[in-house]
């Protein structure tokens, strides 16, 4: 933290230009961040041998059937399957701005430019076949398309997962920004960016628009600036993104004339609105006579999605338990012989719209937990309506594995087979613990879930406010396609143990 208590007022300077025309095959080059080269260099390879991989595996496959395509020469044959068409995946891919720094490390957009090029490399595929009559086997160029589609996206999972260890552990290849705005409004942005380091982005200054008097005093993470010229703060920190924040843009024309200054210059503008915690999808813009409006849809708390939401739950909640089975025998035998008493432990919770429901788990504790829990109230090392110990004497060795691997909390599948749970939704809490007053409330409005952003951003580890506000995050825009990639992250969370006590 740093403490501001002077600066050196310095009068800005004007702009160096304002949209000076430039030739068609200009591009400015990025000041300081230039990790996306190297990066997207990796992804064309990987994507490049991906789909020579995928051919490859066809042909070998479908040997015989590949054969009705070989009428052709050998040599072009191969020419085709493992140069022409790779290079026809890279094209479209390119086409489709999968290879676009701004979708690149991080977000669902970069997969789904992917699947699009999939779509996109079928049906050139086909229209191709059917213009020149050419001969293919069904099977063999299926294998090919949806094989290298499979690949490619694995391949860019990995190529992401080295990307945030590099981000996270060294704290290179993000982008770093400086914020322009009031001084809260800078703050609240910083919090936020600041808090999933997989995201790269890293304030390094802040620059005042209502004056430095509203910072002196008072301790800020970065150094505060006022009274500069913004590009000129950027090229003295070493930045390469401008990020306004809030109302910094309120003066008529101000922001324009900044993206007319930033022209050539390598360095990204950002609008961080006041409006936080809304997904993308939820987000359009709509222009009026020049006016960017942005127009914020409702969430979808009812509708088909919900129902097929509802739908798959059930489903896998009952080949869950059918498959489980043997596993649930054995942790129950383990659990009678290091503490005899109930298998299972059932508690109160509050469920969707204040219904209360008993869940079920696995017992993790000695029978007599409750007895002994007012002599450890003040052991708490949480926050809000949980008590939490990372070595809470009341949990028997077999329920300390349980608990570490979250094997516990399998029963609940029971809970989501009848409608009272779903696999992904904020996590339920005890029924007598308040009356879920306030923006706590929200939550009630979509059914608690096994696993959640609480679980696959820290679980135990977070306070009560952040894990409420990742809780009233998912309830305002969730989707199938976010309780996947939930679902998915907390394979590895699990795995890790991170946060489960």
């Amino acid at each position: 933290m740093r403490h501001v208590d002077s600066f050196e007022i310095q009068p800005p300077t004007p702009p160096s230009h304002n949209g000076v025309p430039r030739s068609a095959w200009a591009r400015a080059r990025r000041r300081v961040s230039r990790w996306h080269r190297p990066y997207i260099a990796i992804l064309l390879l990987a994507d490049f041998g991906a789909a020579a991989l995928a051919s490859f595996l066809a042909v070998q496959i479908f040997e015989q059937a590949a054969s009705g395509f070989r009428d052709a020469p050998q040599a072009w044959f191969y020419t085709v399957a493992f140069l022409l068409l790779p290079l026809g995946w890279l094209l479209i891919l390119w086409g489709n701005r999968t290879y676009d720094r701004r979708y690149l490390g991080l977000g669902p957009d970069e997969y789904k430019r992917v699947i699009r090029s999939g779509v996109a490399v079928a049906a050139t595929v086909s229209f191709l076949a059917f213009a020149t009559k050419t001969t293919l086997s069904r099977w063999t160029v299926g294998f090919a398309l949806l094989g290298a589609l499979l690949l490619i996206l694995l391949g860019r999972m990995i190529v992401r997962a080295g990307l945030h260890a590099l981000r996270r552990r060294v704290g290179q290849a993000g982008h770093r920004m400086v914020l322009v705005g009031t001084l809260p409004e800078c703050l609240e942005v910083y919090t936020t960016v600041t808090r999933n380091p997989n995201v790269g982005l890293v304030p390094v200054a802040i620059h005042l628009t209502d004056g430095y008097a509203a910072a002196r005093g008072l301790e800020t993470p970065v150094p505060v600036y006022a009274g500069r010229d913004v590009l000129a703060l950027v090229r003295e920190v070493g930045g390469d993104t401008i990020a306004v924040c809030g109302s910094a843009s309120a003066e008529p024309g101000e922001l324009r004339r900044l993206a007319w200054q930033l022209e050539g210059s390598g360095v990204d503008l950002v609008v961080a609105p006041q409006l936080t915690d809304i997904a993308g999808p939820r987000v359009h813009i709509r222009p009026i006579e020049g006016l960017p409006l942005l127009h914020v849809e409702e969430p979808t708390l009812s509708g088909p999605a919900l129902l097929l939401k509802n739908l798959m739950d059930r489903v896998a909640a009952a080949l869950g338990l059918l498959l489980l089975s043997p596993l649930f025998a054995a942790i129950a035998l383990a659990i009678r012989i290091s503490d005899p008493g109930p298998v299972f432990f059932r508690q109160p919770r509050v469920g969707h719209e204040g219904r209360t429901f008993r869940v079920w788990k696995f017992r993790t504790m000695y029978v007599d937990a409750e007895e002994r829990l007012a002599g450890l109230v003040d052991q708490n090392e949480t926050d809000g309506m949980l008590f939490k110990m990372k070595q809470d004497p009341r949990v028997f060795p077999v329920g300390r594995f349980l608990r570490a691997s979250s094997l516990d909390e399998l029963p609940q599948l029971i809970n989501v087979l009848w409608g009272e749970m779903s696999l992904v939704g904020p996590r339920p809490l005890p029924a007598d613990d308040g009356d879920f007053l306030g923006d706590v409330r929200r939550r009630l409005l979509v059914r608690p879930g096994m696993t959640g952003l609480w679980q696959v951003s820290g679980r135990s580890d977070l306070s009560w406010d952040e894990a409420v506000r990742l809780d009233l995050y998912y309830v305002d825009n969730w989707s199938l396609a976010y309780d996947l990639s939930i679902l998915w992250r907390t394979v590895g969370v699990v795995l890790a143990r991170k946060g489960a006590y």
